[in-house]
């Protein structure tokens, strides 16, 4: 049994909507194609008339293309200068995003990665490498003997049950404190 799925009368106005808005920016985009294609039809009818060729003589005809030559020479310094004014606007422009982000300090920062290096290392690169001193950091700390604490208990090879005993209470407490503490003098 096929069930029918309603919509929300809101939904539909605004597929509605969504479809004549793109129907409306397709036919703008078309006619703003049209308009260019004019435009530049007019600009160059303007700028380039047409060329009566016919009942030229050779010679006439040369100094036609001398002419258009001259003209293309003359274009083509234009362009080339207007050329190097964008390239120069353009490097400007990064220079000076470059300094906003710089005052601003957002710039990358670089990972860091950690790097083991000795202290002779760190000294050659300091001192350079004609001083050859040697650092051994190990050879100036104290010397700390362990004391074994397992001597100076003594084992008990007594019952268990009497040790608990004799433990418990404050009394207990105060030998084992002694006990830790050692002998004093």
């Amino acid at each position: 049994m096929k069930t029918k799925m309603w919509l929300c009368p809101l939904t539909c106005i605004c597929v509605w909507f969504q479809s004549l808005m793109v129907a409306k920016a397709k036919e703008e985009l078309d006619q703003e194609m049209l308009d260019k294609e004019e435009e530049k039809q007019r600009y160059l009818l303007e700028k380039i008339p047409p060329l009566q060729t016919q009942g030229m003589s050779f010679t006439e005809l040369q100094e036609l293309c001398q002419e258009l030559h001259a003209k293309i020479d003359v274009v083509d310094e234009e362009r080339y200068d207007i050329e190097a004014k964008v390239l120069l606007n353009k490097r400007e422009v990064k220079d000076l995003n470059i300094k906003v982000l710089d005052l601003r300090g957002k710039f990358k920062r670089p990972t860091l990665r950690r790097v083991r290096v000795s202290a002779d290392a760190i000294l050659r690169s300091l001192l350079g490498s004609k001083h050859k001193v040697s650092m051994d950091l190990r050879a100036n700390l104290k010397s700390v003997k362990k004391e074994d604490t397992e001597k100076k208990r003594p084992v008990e090879d007594s019952d268990w049950r009497k040790n608990v005993e004799a433990m418990s209470g404050m009394e207990g407490r105060k030998k084992m404190f002694d006990a830790a503490k050692g002998p004093t003098q």
